[in-house]
């Protein structure tokens, strides 16, 4: 199969589900949600083929940095296209969409690698579970941008365009609060199956994702028990969010992006 024309479609979809969505919410255009989900979902459908062959290329259980960006966007934009539909969280769709798009279309052309096989049932569910946590906790970033947009907006005394477009911050950070909630339950998941099902979570290869998404996991902890104690919210709950998404980005993709795409490794 060839990547290219599926990863280059789904990257037109991406792209114009998240500019429509964008231009609603400086009330450009009419909100035409349902749209936006049906281009988002027709990019998935041609999102998921890239990723199969992917990993039919490269087949492991640590699968390269590729594959791996390649797969967890796909995870997250299905997450955000069901969530979308009980929760006001389709406004993350701006950013993760195009996300979503780059990584399809880098996948086309940057090396792949994999690592070793031998997966267990165990170790499918130290996957699944990290994949779902990284695509709660990226919808959550996403969402911590916006809140802080709408914070320094009202903060400024601004209550047009983007704050007019968007839920109240009350509805706004409390949504945020249940994304970081089911992204913490998930990274727990992760983390202790990590412990139990895979040999050596601190070998030297695997090291670095598990200190820092050990390092993550206390970020976002720290932020929902601040939450609880102190009533912790708006730029505070912002920033924290964002240093544990930008924790968790690097413990998911850091080395593989320095050692297979720098190093060539």
């Amino acid at each position: 199969m060839q990547a290219l024309p599926f990863a280059t479609i789904a990257f037109i979809l991406y792209v114009a589900a998240a500019i429509w969505q964008g231009m609603t919410l400086f009330r450009r255009v009419p909100p035409r949600q349902g749209m936006v989900r049906l281009l988002g979902a027709l990019g998935l459908l041609l999102h998921i083929p890239v990723v199969v062959e992917l990993m039919t290329q490269a087949p492991g259980l640590l699968p390269g940095f590729t594959t791996s960006a390649t797969l967890f966007m796909a995870v997250a934009v299905n997450v955000l296209l069901i969530a979308s539909l009980f929760k006001p969280v389709l406004n993350a769709s701006i950013v993760l969409f195009p996300l979503a798009g780059v990584a399809l279309i880098s996948a086309t052309w940057l090396p792949n690698h994999a690592g070793h096989t031998g997966l267990t049932p165990g170790i499918l569910l130290h996957a699944v579970s990290s994949a779902l946590a990284f695509a709660m906790l990226a919808i959550a970033a996403a969402q911590a941008v916006l809140v802080g947009l709408q914070n320094q907006a009202l903060r400024h005394h601004h209550i047009r365009g983007i704050v007019q477009s968007l839920p109240p911050l009350t509805t706004m950070e409390r949504v945020l609060f249940e994304l970081v909630w089911a992204g913490v339950v998930l990274l727990t998941l992760s983390i202790l199956s990590g412990f139990i099902f895979l040999d050596n979570i601190f070998a030297q290869h695997l090291l670095h994702k598990t200190v820092l998404s050990l390092a993550a996991w206390v970020i976002f902890t720290t932020l929902l028990i601040g939450r609880y104690l102190f009533g912790w919210r708006g730029m505070r709950a912002v920033r924290w969010t964002l240093g544990g998404g930008a924790l968790l980005v690097l413990a998911y993709f850091g080395s593989k992006f320095v050692l297979e795409i720098l190093l060539n490794r």
